[in-house]
């Protein structure tokens, strides 16, 4: 806990001057607050006796209290000013952290990660650390010092009674540790389950039309509470041991103001020699102070489960910045002017060593060729471009790109060089305009009107409501068709050396299909393409057929002599036309 706790405040460091001010703001503020006491025993003094009132005294001391009053409230608001730039400003830093790191993690680690789950560490983690943060930073400085300025004001009223105060005061350290250490453990579990609720319940309503289709509204409900029910039963173990806290201590600081009060009066009528003699003003002072003393103890107690709660998230989120990262590349050689040629050298690779996949994969793709992978679900085919990508490091062999090792160029020149279009599209919040230029921030309106009428989706934008200046975004009501011409005119507008096509008609009828496919034909004239496809009668006139068969290339050579060999591909070709 306190290395967790450590690490959060080592993001606070670059804000030390707003923590100074708190200090300082704090130390002020309950300084005056402490002389309040003081003032309102002199007060009391001042008419003990029937007819015996100062009232001139009594005036001074009231406007010096009152002037007191509005000082103290000044700087305490200083404080909490200054603790909330401090705990915002760390915890911003903090956000843009684990942003960061996504983007440097492999992709293995977010293929691995529920999208829920990472939402739920950027988002609602390190809004439990600012509210934990914010509760701390202002609790801790003011409780300290009101802690440490009754103690002085204690003493200096009567010495022995202040010593029974601070004799009796572990007690409420002790209780408060107790059910801390408890409160910990629940509080990580509370934060394991919100996360898979996040990611179950982002699941659900992102893909809200398969839910009903099939019917599993009432599973998914069941789920759902099962889900619900155990978090429950944490969260209330949870907040039942943090609650547990507060009343405890106050019970253990009300038995140490009831003995001060008897002490007190006692030694206020003179029946106890060991305190000492004592005014009525002295009394009611010190019972001030005795209150102020043990409410921080309360309040810092109060907030032991907000602490928890930002303890166990920001152990989740230092997990993330703790995950391996890809290694720095910034070193390495640009991979400029590609040829489009490109070899794999017995490449072996698995996502799970257990289980094998590619092995000893080889391949000689010369400049300007087409080449389609097909083959069975599962047999390797979006692998071999998660591999030249290098969205995933092969395990051994090797791969050359125009005269280039793979590992030995950048990894953003390396992906610069290919234009790559999905299966999944993908469109993200702006307009038509931005999504169409997103791998090109220099490109005009005229380029990207070119390049949307290339792929035949210049009409269809064209009929929306502001055509190119449009917000679209994933739920915006596009057809899955046109987010995937969008997604082909991004391609178009970046006229890379190398293509890649996976799967990159599917979601467009065939008509609009045929004319994706001349739009390719140009587009890919003199470029090296790799395209992916199900449907073999869109890659029949590719120079190269690559058929895949567990990570192994079984069959290789042009569809005409694929199907008068009579093998693996031309029983899968006549397999899509069989009745």
């Amino acid at each position: 806990m306190f290395k967790t706790l450590s690490r959060i405040f080592s993001y606070a460091k670059p804000y030390i001057v707003y923590f100074i001010l708190t200090i300082i703001c704090a130390a002020v503020g309950v300084s005056l607050s402490l002389t309040v006491p003081i003032f309102i025993g002199k007060a009391v003094d001042c008419c003990i006796g029937k007819g015996d009132v100062d009232f001139a005294k009594l005036g001074e001391l009231a406007v010096t209290l009152g002037a007191v009053v509005v000082f103290s409230g000044l700087f305490q608001w200083l404080m909490s000013l200054c603790t909330n730039k401090l705990a915002f400003l760390t915890v911003r830093d903090l956000r843009a952290d684990i942003f960061a790191k996504l983007e440097r993690v492999p992709l293995k680690y977010i293929d691995g990660s529920t999208k829920g789950e990472l939402t739920s560490r950027v988002i609602n983690d390190v809004e439990i650390i600012s509210d934990g943060l914010l509760q701390g930073f202002t609790q801790f400085f003011s409780g300290v010092i009101t802690i440490l300025g009754t103690l002085v004001f204690m003493m200096f009223i009567n010495f022995k009674i202040a010593i029974v105060v601070v004799l009796l005061t572990p007690l409420s350290f002790l209780a408060a540790s107790k059910i801390t250490k408890a409160t910990h453990n629940s509080y990580m579990k509370q934060s394991r389950m919100r996360g898979d609720m996040v990611s179950f319940a982002e699941e659900l309503a992102g893909n809200q039309k398969l839910v009903r289709a099939f019917i599993y509204d009432k599973r998914a409900e069941d789920r759902f509470n099962k889900i619900n029910n155990e978090y429950g039963k944490i969260g209330t173990k949870a907040t039942f041991f943090s609650s547990m806290t507060n009343p405890t201590t106050r019970f253990v600081n009300g038995l140490i103001y009831a003995a001060v009060g008897l002490m007190g009066a006692m030694g206020a009528v003179g029946g106890f020699s060991f305190v000492g003699r004592m005014t009525v003003g002295s009394l009611s002072s010190f019972l001030a102070y005795s209150n102020q003393y043990t409410k921080p103890f309360n309040e810092i107690s109060g907030v032991f489960a907000e602490l928890q709660n930002a303890v166990a998230s920001a152990q989740r989120v230092f997990n993330v910045l703790d995950e391996e990262e890809v290694d720095d590349d910034s070193h390495k050689e640009k991979l400029t002017n590609c040829s489009g040629s490109l070899s794999f050298e017995n490449v072996c690779f698995s996502y799970d060593p257990e289980v094998e996949l590619i092995r000893n994969f080889s391949l000689d793709v010369k400049p300007g060729q087409r080449i389609a992978i097909v083959g069975p679900t599962g047999c390797g085919k979006s692998t071999i471009i998660n591999l030249l990508l290098r969205f995933y490091d092969i395990d051994s062999g090797k791969i050359t790109i125009s005269g280039h090792n793979a590992m030995d160029v950048t990894r953003d020149s390396l992906r610069s060089s290919f234009g790559m279009v999905l299966q999944e599209t993908w469109v993200f919040t702006g307009t038509v305009a931005e999504n169409i230029s997103y791998g090109s921030d220099t490109a005009s309106r005229e380029d990207i009107v070119a390049a949307a009428k290339a792929v035949h989706a210049h009409g269809f934008i064209k009929r929306l409501p502001q055509g190119y200046d449009t917000v679209i975004s994933e739920d915006s009501g596009l057809s899955q068709g046109q987010k995937q011409l969008i997604c082909i005119a991004r391609i178009m507008l970046m006229n890379p050396p190398m293509l890649i096509l996976d799967e990159a008609t599917s979601s467009i009828d065939l008509r609009t299909e045929h004319r994706i496919q001349r739009a390719f034909t140009k587009l890919m004239n003199g470029k090296t393409s790799f395209i992916i496809a199900h449907r073999l009668s869109t890659i029949k006139n590719s120079d190269v057929i690559l058929v895949m068969n567990s990570g192994n290339i079984i069959e290789q050579g042009s569809h005409r002599e694929l199907m008068k060999n009579g093998g693996f591909y031309a029983q899968l070709y006549n397999s899509q036309f069989a009745t």
